[in-house]
């Protein structure tokens, strides 16, 4: 890290979700964003950083594992497939990973769920924008109820999901019904994705729908509640839009309207897995900060 503490930051893949955290993580006062980096010198996302002056290189991973320093973070925005490769060699440079594929290598990460195990792992994974969305909600209501069945129904504008993405559909629902067995217990999950022509786009939304023991309005409302106030502390566009329970069985839906200025607001997906990921890394910077400065006094 740099003597102020900031830890230097590249970001792996120049498509819709890459070019979104570099216009997120250029605006972090606890990151020091160094390299956007893609394949393919005429790709738009790297003529865009170009032209706001920041760094970016065509040369893949290469640009990376032979960077006169390594970087302290580095976000992987491409696919599933490549990112085994990019771990394994990131990992001898003591590199902080930041998995934005779901590709299920490293650790599984939900910010207000599990947000500081990052600090303790390399190769942190998060999982999909649809896991992201509804996995704070359905772990804040497993912890007051048991969860037998799960159904998680993901719908994204089709302007919104781009290339890297629609290759890893099939890596996608199973990494998201992982994630979501893994973070509330239930014995059955089943994700569903949606991806929607319709013209205007449609604007990102999650609906769980949930079976368990002694489900109540009351508790389950409070637990929406809770878990829907820790999620807006940093993805402001994050709201519930249903919430009902009848005969024991639970019907919540939220939408995410996307806030930034390289994306339309009917890309909530990309903006609430961005914003995930972003958390993760000041975190991660927060939580190394103390010792750097100590270091340095």
């Amino acid at each position: 890290m740099k003597q102020d503490g900031r830890p230097s930051v590249a970001v792996l893949g120049a498509g819709l979700i890459g070019v979104d955290l570099v216009s997120k993580a250029v605006r972090s006062d606890v990151l020091d964003f160094r390299l956007l980096v893609g394949r393919d010198e005429r790709t738009p996302g790297l003529r865009q950083a170009a032209r706001m002056g920041l760094g970016t290189s065509a040369e893949g991973i290469r640009a990376l594992t032979e960077a006169a320093e390594p970087f302290d973070i580095v976000f992987d925005a491409t696919n599933a497939m490549s990112h085994a490769l990019h771990a394994e060699l990131l990992a001898p440079l003591g590199t902080m990973l930041i998995d934005l594929t779901p590709s299920k290598v490293g650790r599984m990460v939900v910010p207000t769920v599990n947000g500081l195990d990052a600090t303790g792992f390399s190769d942190v994974n998060m999982v999909s924008c649809g896991g992201q969305a509804s996995i704070p909600i359905l772990h804040a209501v497993s912890r007051r109820h048991r969860l037998d069945y799960v159904e998680v129904v993901t719908t994204a504008a089709s302007l919104s999901v781009g290339r890297s993405t629609r290759l890893n559909l099939d890596e996608y629902v199973g990494t998201t019904q992982d994630a979501v067995r893994d973070f509330t217990g239930a014995k059955e999950v089943k994700s569903i994705l949606n991806i929607s022509p319709a013209r205007p786009p449609a604007t990102f939304r999650v609906s769980m729908s949930l079976h368990g023991d002694k489900l109540t309005r009351g508790s389950v409302g409070a637990a929406v509640e809770e878990a829907v106030a820790a999620v807006r502390a940093f993805v402001g566009g994050y709201r519930v839009t249903a919430c009902t329970v009848n005969d024991g069985t639970a019907f919540i839906a939220v939408e995410v309207t996307a806030h930034s200025d390289r994306i339309p607001k009917h890309a909530g997906n990309i903006d609430i897995i961005n914003s995930a990921a972003l958390h993760v890394a000041e975190q991660y910077a927060r939580s190394n900060r103390p010792a750097v400065e100590k270091e340095s006094a």
